[in-house]
């Protein structure tokens, strides 16, 4: 949309909105209620509760309703165009909805609102007042200013942990919830498309602002991290760049349908969160907001009973269908983001999980795209060996100032806030002594833009599971362009390099899927953040799965990026669901979690155009969804989620196979598919099952293998023998 500023400029000023302006005229007479159009989108506000009302587009109903309890009635998924509200013996006079791809407004809506220090009010283009807080460093203005949006309370005045972080590290902050959240009016549904037009809106109301020095970044992690790859796809001339930290890839195949089975271990319950959360004051604090008597706030609250129902949308497309998915798939349209990215995760994540290095290669419309991949929890983003090139980024490309100091002092006390892991320090970093901002800013830009850091929790002379890795590499792009893909062959009980010869029934096995046979891979009592949670990753029953091992390796294997586990099954039901674990097994008996990948193998189809060696994608289409043929090998490929482990010399690789559920804190899945059915795997010259690995040669590591319980986010236990 930053290319589109140049079409509104040859508009006259407010003919953009004049068609956005709600409407009460009718020829049959005044209506009782209130018509606001939106984005794709049309409100009806004040009516009589119960009313049908119909919607018109071009003389012909295109929609009817029930107006809800609090007077409120919502259409959604309009195409642009001229509509009016036919009910209560009247007709509403035209309204025009506006395109997701439609012009901005003209620079005069933006110059004239006017925020200040505190609690306020940005109207977007439809009218709506989105609640935000602003937090201002000491000091003269204006100040380099950071933005973060999402439906969590970023505008919530008494959640100041972000603003004081941010004012340490010298920038004014801007906390702001989407619609239909906390205090700001609106419907309300996940990642839904006008949520990104209102953070264009957000962006250029801050950046007028006369505190704000210069374009405006923004800032957050996880839910306010995915957000800024939502607002920075509408290109808002006044945004700098943006900071998104343990975000997705892929809404359906990266947290919600791993390989096509619901996620209903965090994914469903987060929606679940965020649907109660929008409810009518559904956050407390906007309740005392309105009881304090804010009548904006309260004013807003009354068309949240229009929010889409979010459990039951999830539940009644268990199939990717691109009319829903695409729009809220990041790496779909990341192309078309073209400011700067600072990007961090943990390939252990147990929120958002570890898929979203797949976008990396999608964000081809940036100039610079600073990627940080770590082991680690879903806060890792915000880990030492992380956070000193974050606050420099945010320096030079939003402060447009050389790196200063005041990250040495903050990052400290953020870790162990979120850790409590205390007296660390920043590592190393890069020193900008001497340099004018020219200088710093190519002193930054001349690094190597893929950092993988690796063994975090292991740093030498640290606490164990201290948030440091123990050591780093550099590399020029994602995927790594050194990858050599690496199979080894399942054979018997073997992982090995050569393909089996054996074509007898001794190259089968097969196990009972019992999804109750493991409990969740827990951490009673603890905090998974923390150094050295206490893990209860237990290792599957005899008979309820499968295993494969290599011998010892002769030379250390180094692996970063996507695997894949190509097997040949079959199995006494028409469907399954398969959960692949891949671990490490050290000389001295411990195990190491490494990473898993799930399959519903109904979705087995590949997508062929966009799956290599390492890394099967599927259709996850309805129309391709197939049962296994009864009594014949089917070969199905389950992706490994990213990672970056290097298995030394001396230790093994080990491969399990078997129903979702046992392997990733706070992840569980529903299984609905998986009744006690026996699956075969086989393994023999005609049915080749092998372990695809993303092997990068030449990444020089420290000899001995750290202390395995010190790994964050990998849990460490005893391998039977």
């Amino acid at each position: 949309m930053g290319a589109r500023r140049v079409a509104a400029a040859a508009v006259a000023s407010g003919c953009v909105l004049a068609g956005l302006l709600t409407s009460g005229a009718t020829a049959a007479g005044p209506t009782t209620y209130t018509i606001r159009p939106s984005v794709n989108q049309l409100y009806v506000l004040d009516a009589t509760p119960g009313a049908e009302l119909s919607l018109v587009h071009d003389g012909a109903v295109v929609g009817t309703g029930t107006v809800d309890s609090l007077g409120s009635l919502a259409w959604r998924e309009l195409e642009a165009g001229t509509y009016s509200v036919r009910g209560e013996g009247t007709e509403s006079g035209p309204v025009a909805v506006a395109d997701f791809d439609g012009p901005p407004p003209a620079q005069s809506f933006y110059d004239g609102q006017t925020l200040s220090k505190g609690f306020n009010y940005i109207t977007t283009r439809d009218g709506t007042t989105l609640s935000a807080e602003v937090s201002l460093p000491g000091g003269p203005g204006p100040f380099p200013t950071v933005v973060e949006y999402s439906g969590y309370d970023p505008s919530n005045p008494a959640n100041t942990t972000f603003a004081q972080l941010f004012n340490s590290l010298g920038f004014a902050y801007v906390g702001v919830n989407v619609r239909g959240t906390g205090c700001s009016g609106g419907a309300f549904m996940t990642f839904e498309p006008v949520q990104s037009v209102d953070g264009y809106d957000v962006i250029e109301t801050v950046a007028a602002q006369p505190w704000v020095a210069g374009k405006v970044g923004m800032v957050g992690i996880s839910y306010p991290g995915i957000e800024q790859l939502y607002v920075a796809r509408t290109q808002p001339p006044d945004l700098a760049a943006i900071t998104p930290l343990s975000v997705i890839d892929d809404t359906y195949r990266g947290t919600l349908y791993p390989g096509g089975i619901l996620n209903t271990g965090f994914a469903v319950p987060w929606a679940d969160d965020r649907a109660e959360q929008a409810m009518p004051y559904g956050q407390q604090w906007s309740k005392d907001r309105a009881d304090a008597g804010d009548t904006v706030c309260a004013d807003n609250q009354r068309v949240r009973l229009q929010n889409v129902d979010l459990g039951s949308m999830i539940e009644a497309n268990p199939f990717y269908s691109p009319e829903i998915g695409d729009p809220i798939s990041p790496s779909v349209w990341a192309h078309d983001i073209d400011v700067p990215v600072f990007i961090a995760g943990a390939w252990q994540d147990e929120q958002t999980g570890g898929h979203w290095p797949a976008l990396l290669d999608d964000l081809t419309g940036s100039p610079h795209v600073y990627a940080n991949l770590v082991n680690g929890s879903h806060i890792e983003s915000l880990s030492l060996g992380i956070f000193g090139r974050y606050a420099d980024f945010l320096d030079l490309y939003v402060g447009h100032r050389v790196p200063g100091t005041s990250k040495n002092f903050v990052a400290p006390i953020l870790a162990q806030s979120l850790t409590g892991v205390g007296g660390l320090q920043l590592p190393k970093g890069i020193d900008y002594s001497g340099l004018d901002y020219a200088q710093a800013l190519a002193k930054y830009e001349s690094q190597k833009p893929v950092r993988v850091l690796f063994e975090e929790g292991a740093a030498a002379g640290q606490p164990a599971g201290s948030p440091l890795p123990r050591f780093t590499r550099t590399f020029s792009s994602w995927p790594l362009e050194s990858v050599r893909p690496t199979s080894f062959y399942l054979s018997g009980r073997r992982l090995g390099a050569a393909p089996p010869k054996d074509t007898q029934r001794t190259g089968r096995r097969s196990y009972r899927a019992d999804p109750s046979a493991l409990p969740a891979t827990d951490f009673p009592g603890g905090n998974i953040w923390a150094a050295n949670p206490t893990y209860d990753w237990r290792q599957i029953p005899a008979g309820k799965g499968l295993g494969w091992i290599t011998a010892p390796l002769r030379r250390t294997v180094v692996a970063v990026g996507t695997g894949s586990v190509d097997l040949w099954v079959r199995s006494s039901a028409p469907d399954t669901d398969l959960e692949a674990t891949l671990s490490e097994v050290r000389p001295d008996g411990t195990e190491v979690y490494v990473q898993s990948g799930w399959l519903r193998v109904s979705h087995r189809k590949l997508d062929l155009t966009r799956s290599t060696q390492i890394s099967p994608v599927h259709t996850d289409l309805a129309s391709d969804a197939a049962p296994l043929p009864a009594g014949v090998w089917t070969k199905v490929r389950v992706e490994l989620f990213p990672f970056a482990q290097p298995f030394r010399k001396g230790s093994r690789i080990r491969l399990t196979l078997d129903a979702p559920g046992g392997a990733k804190p706070l992840w569980a899945f529903d299984s609905t598919v998986s009744h006690g059915e026996r699956v075969l795997v086989a393994a023999d010259r005609r049915h080749p099952s092998r372990l695809v690995l993303p092997v990068v040669p030449g990444v020089q590591v420290p000899a001995t293998a750290p202390d395995c319980a010190s790994l964050r986010s990998q849990p460490c236990r005893t391998y039977p023998g």
